[in-house]
């Protein structure tokens, strides 16, 4: 299978080719990010088809052949979340906003960040969090928080109670708020 860097050189050169590349590689994976928001195969598979043609579009002017999947994940999930606000499925949206709810007092949200330079630097302190805490404690949070699993998904993909991952949840979103305070990013 051919590596990232070389799909992205297919995407420079606008070889219509990088587009199947990318999906045999990640076409599971992004529609699975999809589905975890939007519970629904059929427009997890269109979401998967808009990220393709975003991912055209935005290769160049970026050139991520070291984070291609995370590049294509943040893609998919904001087509996801998208296609989310302008569906009427008011059960998987209520997971959404429960999750939001749970950040909402430790990080801004995307709508009050007022400019680029304050959600790179979020980025980063949240990354940096991200790297102090046990992998554990972090395979918890990236499951909950970006791929936007269940706890009944996260405990059975790591074997902890739900109770534990609800603990940990607490005390991580306690945490990060502190760190970013000390950091001077104030929320």
């Amino acid at each position: 299978m051919i590596d990232d860097a070389a799909i992205v050189d297919l995407y420079l050169d606008r070889d219509e080719s990088a587009i199947t590349h990318t999906s045999e590689k990640y076409g599971r994976a992004l529609r699975h990010l999809a589905n975890n928001i939007l519970n629904d195969e059929e427009t997890s598979m269109e979401c998967e088809n808009d990220t393709y043609l975003k991912t055209w579009n935005s290769i160049p002017p970026h050139e991520p052949r070291t984070y291609f999947f995370p590049f294509l994940g943040k893609i998919v999930r904001a087509v996801a979340i998208n296609r989310l606000k302008g569906n009427v499925a008011q059960k998987r949206s209520a997971v959404v906003l429960e999750l939001t709810t749970e950040l909402e007092n430790v990080v801004c949200s995307p709508d009050n960040v007022q400019d680029e330079i304050d959600g790179q630097l979020l980025s980063k302190l949240v990354s940096d969090f991200l790297r102090g805490v046990s992998q554990e404690k972090r395979q918890v949070f990236v499951r909950r928080y970006w791929h936007m699993q269940s706890l009944t998904e996260i405990s059975s993909a790591l074997g902890i109670s739900e109770g534990k991952i609800k603990s940990i949840l607490f005390r991580m979103r306690g945490s990060l708020k502190e760190y970013l305070d000390k950091e001077g990013f104030h929320v």
